[in-house]
């Protein structure tokens, strides 16, 4: 099993006609990794607390259809967070947010995983959101120290960092309850570290997407490999930073323990899932059948 925790959302996508329309689209970073790990083959589980309204129902469904496990799901009255991503030229996504009194923002720490978790996965606005965000950090702290393999993708939303400097600081406490930190070449430059004192300070690997040029890793013991990414008609990149988290996640939790990881073979088989993530506009990761061969 590997349990995903975060926000669910609804993204009020761009659309080209009628001009100005918005279509909403389930989103948020910790929920498209869990329903690309679904639509994958992997057992996944949702962690997180998700509106009773309309939004959160139809944001179930979705995950529901694609086996995702929802029994740590918390639900409350509260809306569903809104965001609007902005659609540049190249298909890259910025955001605007509502999230005042929202429902996944009062997340509160479960009591236990289900028997047989292996990884867990935190990442975006969940971790920069009062209170729900200390509830997810303790989680983190409290599953790394049972063994569990874990992620973090930190998917900066300047927009919900009030105070950068506080952020940042927090950003290098979690590290050390970090298996594998993954996050974008944005994402490095805003938080302004070096990948080296990262790896020192926790985890065993840095995974840094870079758009175009494709994946690159970096571990602990000094190993660099790298992929191209593969070339696509680009619809937009929503998504596709949470399918290479969800990849990353069913190749590396189905190893062995202590067996070595061929980091350019599952670097390819990320390149290629958030590939066709980004033909198809919104967050729609693919099917398992989708990557054979």
């Amino acid at each position: 099993m590997i349990v995903v925790g975060g926000e669910a959302l609804i993204d009020l996508v761009p659309v080209a006609q009628p001009p100005g329309a918005l279509v909403p689209r389930p989103g948020g970073g910790p929920y498209n990794t869990a329903l690309a790990l679904g639509r994958l083959g992997a057992q996944a589980a949702f962690c997180s607390r998700v509106s009773a309204d309309g939004f959160g129902e139809s944001l179930l469904a979705g995950l529901r259809a694609a086996g995702v496990d929802l029994s740590l799901v918390q639900r409350g009255p509260e809306p569903t967070t809104l965001a609007v991503p902005s659609i540049a030229p190249d298909g890259s996504a910025a955001y605007g947010f509502y999230v005042e009194g929202t429902a996944d923002r009062l997340f509160t720490l479960p009591r236990a995983l289900p028997a047989g978790t292996r990884a867990l996965a935190l990442g975006t606005c969940s971790l920069a959101l009062e209170p729900g965000a200390s509830a997810y950090e303790a989680l983190l702290r409290r599953e790394s120290g049972r063994g569990l393999l874990t992620l973090l993708d930190p998917n900066i939303r300047p927009a919900l960092i009030a105070d950068p400097a506080a952020y940042r600081a927090r950003f290098l406490g979690w590290l050390p309850y970090v298996s594998v930190l993954k996050l974008s070449e944005e994402d490095a430059r805003w938080l302004g570290g070096r990948i080296g004192d990262w790896l020192a300070a926790g985890p065993s690997a840095v995974v840094l997407t870079r758009g175009a040029q494709g994946l690159a890793v970096r571990t602990r013991e000094g190993a660099q490999y790298e992929v191209p990414a593969r070339r696509v008609a680009v619809a937009d990149t929503i998504g596709a930073g949470d399918t290479v988290n969800a990849a990353l996640l069913h190749r590396l939790a189905a190893l062995p323990a202590g067996d070595p990881v061929d980091w350019p073979g599952v670097l390819s088989y990320a390149a290629h899932a958030a590939a066709l993530t980004c033909t198809r506009a919104g967050a729609e990761p693919p099917y398992a059948a989708e990557l054979s061969g």
